[in-house]
């Protein structure tokens, strides 16, 4: 596995589990549909939250939440959608981005973005 991958795995599972420790019940990890990808779908508080997470090792090239482009969004929200026809309960909903960065000491910083529209 090349090495963004697996930062991106590990991004992923600490996620997982630091939304957890806030209060959050994670419904789906890496949900597709056709072509697109929501990496977790969480709710809290009666809100449904569509999360796009980025990581990254070092800020040399940004900060991860830089790499999330107006596309990359636009894809999430068509994802999003169609979720929304399969699960209509939700009346709230919500996209975010969480940024980690991971660092050498096994630490991490986490950066959560709110309520994203472009």
């Amino acid at each position: 596995m090349a090495q963004h991958n697996e930062t991106g795995k590990i991004g992923e599972d600490r996620a997982a589990g630091w939304f957890e420790r806030m209060g959050y019940k994670i419904l789906h990890r890496n949900w597709t549909y056709r072509k697109y990808e929501i990496d977790i779908i969480a709710s809290k508080d009666n809100m449904l939250h569509f999360i796009e997470i980025k990581t990254r090792t070092s800020h040399h090239f940004g900060y991860p939440e830089e790499a999330v482009s107006r596309k990359k969004m636009e894809n999430m929200m068509k994802c999003a959608e169609h979720y929304q026809q399969l699960d209509p309960q939700w009346n709230r909903i919500q996209y975010d981005i969480l940024s980690i960065t991971l660092h050498r000491d096994g630490n991490a910083d986490y950066f959560l973005i709110e309520d994203i529209y472009y």
